[in-house]
């Protein structure tokens, strides 16, 4: 009889599934140093950077049709119509840097967090790594959804509405739109295969973006999820130690394996933040920008642009949320561990063993968390400023516009 899932322990490949499978689908590939196949590592690269050399010509493209149409006011409502989409693909496209500039450190942070994680059923048990689990799946699902709605939206409405225009309402013409504002140099409308070509171009590229922008942050999740169950864990362990007064000996070898055990996980927080400290103050500065725009092309176009950009301002004010609550989870589990050690019964122990854990105490005092340079350490507070900033740039470009 075969083994009900509930039964399997899961590994830590299990619970980076997601980010790694999606990641490979665009040619980048986490676990290349482990590869046995030397010639499909070479190809999935050249396709990753094919795939970005492409992807930054187009980004290059928008660019200049944004300068292009700032010049005139009577265009200047397509430049903040494409100002959301240049800035979510510059933070594609510097998280993908980030990723692999930092390649050795993502290495050595997933291979410590693979040793670290609990290998049988009952260890996950006693970690309580289902519950874990059970959030980070829904997390996942959710912004997996908006990031691929909003991508496939933008990409493919404008060929299904002509597509249906066309050949169900017996419209003259096939109309040959795109769903981004894009500069070409040539008419990319000339003809349907030129059109077709470019077209397909763009989805790849748009595909490409969402997927370098969604698995950044997917990966964040999953790693995050991790730190904070080892955090949980220590703080349960340390909470219900029974500190025999007569085991002096057991209860120092127990404290100093805590001790080391608090130190790596604070040890991988620093990894973490190797890895994400500039993506993410690129992410918050943007996210403010992209928010205003987005808003604004809300407020002042037509029905169907305004479903279409909806799902484009659901997906950034999620994905915001999401780094901060995460954030704010990974504070608040390391700073449990200190109140874990208080409430113990430290009383029963001898000096030494107390003034060690006063100074596990004092180094909890000071919470592990996620800190992009000049931001104060991200959580749920920082959400609150970033709507507020998008709120006030919001504000300022309406009254600028309806002025003139």
């Amino acid at each position: 009889m075969e083994k009900s899932v509930d039964n399997t322990p899961r590994t830590f490949k299990d619970m980076m599934r997601v980010p790694v499978q999606f990641y490979r689908s665009i040619g980048e590939d986490i676990y290349a140093h482990r590869s046995k196949n030397p010639l499909r590592s070479l190809l999935l690269k050249v396709y990753l950077y094919a795939g970005f050399i492409n992807f930054n010509v187009l980004v290059i493209g928008e660019i200049v049709f944004f300068f292009k149409s700032i010049q005139n006011f009577e265009t200047i409502r397509f430049a903040i119509a494409v100002a959301p989409c240049i800035g979510f693909s510059l933070v594609a496209d510097f998280k993908q840097f980030a990723m692999v500039y930092h390649k050795q450190t993502l290495i050595r942070l997933l291979d410590e967090l693979e040793d670290m994680h609990p290998k049988t059923l009952e260890k996950q048990k006693e970690y309580k790594m289902s519950n874990f689990e059970q959030t980070m799946k829904q997390v996942i699902n959710i912004f997996t959804f908006l990031c691929l709605a909003y991508t496939t939206t933008f990409s493919f409405y404008p060929a299904i509405k002509a597509t249906v225009k066309f050949q169900l309402l017996g419209y003259d013409t096939f109309d040959r739109n795109f769903g981004f504002l894009i500069w070409f140099p040539f008419d990319a409308t000339s003809s349907n295969l030129v059109y077709w070509i470019t077209y397909w171009d763009i989805a790849h590229g748009a595909y490409l973006a969402g997927i370098a922008f969604l698995c950044a942050d997917l990966l964040l999740v999953v790693v995050i999820t991790q730190i904070c169950m080892h955090f949980e864990y220590i703080s349960m362990r340390l909470e219900e130690h029974p500190c025999h007064p007569g085991a002096v000996e057991e209860n120092k070898e127990f404290l100093i394996y805590m001790i080391r055990y608090h130190d790596k996980c604070l040890k991988l927080c620093e990894h973490v933040n190797d890895l994400y400290s500039f993506s993410l103050l690129l992410n918050f500065l943007m996210a403010s920008m992209q928010i205003c725009f987005i808003a604004f092309q809300v407020t002042e176009s037509t029905v169907e642009v305004i479903i279409i950009y909806c799902i484009f301002l659901m997906t950034s004010m999620v994905q915001v949320f999401m780094v901060c609550y995460y954030g704010d989870t990974l504070i608040a589990a390391s700073l449990k561990v200190g109140d874990a050690a208080y409430n113990q019964k430290w009383f029963q122990c001898d000096k030494s063993y107390c003034g060690m854990l006063k100074l596990l105490i004092k180094r909890s005092q000071k919470p592990a968390s996620i800190r992009p340079p000049t931001f104060p350490p991200i959580s749920l507070v920082t959400y609150m400023k970033v709507i507020s900033m998008s709120y006030q740039f919001f504000a300022l470009l309406r009254t600028t516009y309806k002025d003139n």
